[in-house]
């Protein structure tokens, strides 16, 4: 037998909250695993998850991701009824939830997933530490991403 490369697709991204960067001003980005069940982890191996309405919640000293929805795959196990959208621990040092705890609590701070991916093969959730944008930050926030691709274009062409 001959050892042969392991095989990996090059995108390990399972996904993305866009919204979050439209909405927020991320701060700071943390690394957090998820305590998940075995159906939760085939359903992200075939890409079925959604965090665009998802948000982190701290609750007695502990982090959850609330309002993720991963799809059951339909050959799922028939002992076990899967809940979508269930709320999932995350797995974060205790050093790193005291300060996120301090952030949220008193600087005002909110915790927002931003994106879902693999890491020698375990989920990874990728949490924003983020302030809300105003409406008229938002604006601005798109008129420079306008003259940026404005910018380039022009770049290009001349």
């Amino acid at each position: 037998m001959s050892k042969g490369k392991k095989k990996t697709d090059g995108n390990s991204t399972i996904a993305l909250n866009r919204k979050a960067g439209h909405d927020y001003h991320i701060e700071q980005r943390i690394e957090a695993g998820l305590a998940l069940e075995g159906w939760e982890v085939k359903s992200l191996r075939a890409g079925r998850l959604q965090i665009k309405e998802a948000y982190v919640k701290i609750l007695h000293a502990e982090a959850f991701l609330i309002g993720s929805h991963i799809s059951p795959l339909p050959t799922a196990s028939t002992h076990i009824s899967p809940d979508p959208t269930r709320t999932r621990k995350l797995l974060l040092k205790r050093s790193e939830l005291n300060r996120l705890i301090g952030q949220t609590e008193r600087a005002g701070y909110t915790l927002v997933p931003t994106a879902m991916y693999w890491k020698r093969g375990r989920a990874k959730l990728e949490i924003g530490l983020a302030k809300g944008k105003k409406l008229h930050d938002k604006r601005a926030s798109e008129k420079d991403k306008d003259w940026q691709r404005e910018k380039e274009r022009l770049f290009k062409s001349g």
